[in-house]
């Protein structure tokens, strides 16, 4: 498959000196991008985000299975 997409300036740029620094093809560069791109886009939503995963708490706040009698 082949698609033509217009990047901006820096964007261009960017990938051209990671493509020169890393010896490898502008082709590669691109799609390891796209790549982990799509890789990220589809664990991340199937996960909590980290900012949900390493909360803690208010130390002020009672905890929710403190009122899991009343629910009853």
């Amino acid at each position: 498959m082949q698609i033509t997409i217009d990047l901006p300036l820096d964007l261009e740029q960017a990938l051209l000196r990671q493509a020169a620094q890393s010896n490898r093809p502008l082709q590669t560069v691109l799609l390891q991008a796209l790549r982990q791109a799509i890789q990220t886009t589809a664990v991340s939503a199937y996960q909590w985000p980290e900012a949900i995963l390493s909360y803690t708490g208010t130390p002020d706040f009672p905890a929710f299975e403190s009122d899991r009698d009343e629910l009853l």
